[in-house]
């Protein structure tokens, strides 16, 4: 019986809307106690959200708010710092 191949699971980045493969996005969650943290190995439990590894959908993600809408909550500027330097540093 041959193996059927794997399907690779599709997110929305936040900040294009474009449907992409899981691993080339950037995963940013809110964990159950209320902090948001960027999630690399795209394990962690809670709420989460993706965004591209370009540097305009960060910048339309951050200058819209689009992390805060999809938490329903305020995001810290040191997240989006964080996260902004994840998308420089993948852009290399």
């Amino acid at each position: 019986m041959a193996q059927t191949p794997k399907k690779t699971p599709l997110r929305k980045c936040v900040g294009c809307g474009e449907m992409r493969p899981k691993q080339q996005l950037i995963r940013v969650v809110r964990c159950v106690d209320g902090t948001i943290k960027l999630d690399r190995t795209g394990k962690m439990n809670g709420r989460g959200a993706y965004i591209c590894e370009q540097p305009q959908c960060f910048a339309k993600c951050r200058k819209q708010k689009r992390l805060d809408k999809a938490f329903g909550t305020a995001v810290a500027d040191e997240i989006y710092e964080q996260l902004e330097r994840a998308v420089a540093s993948d852009a290399e």
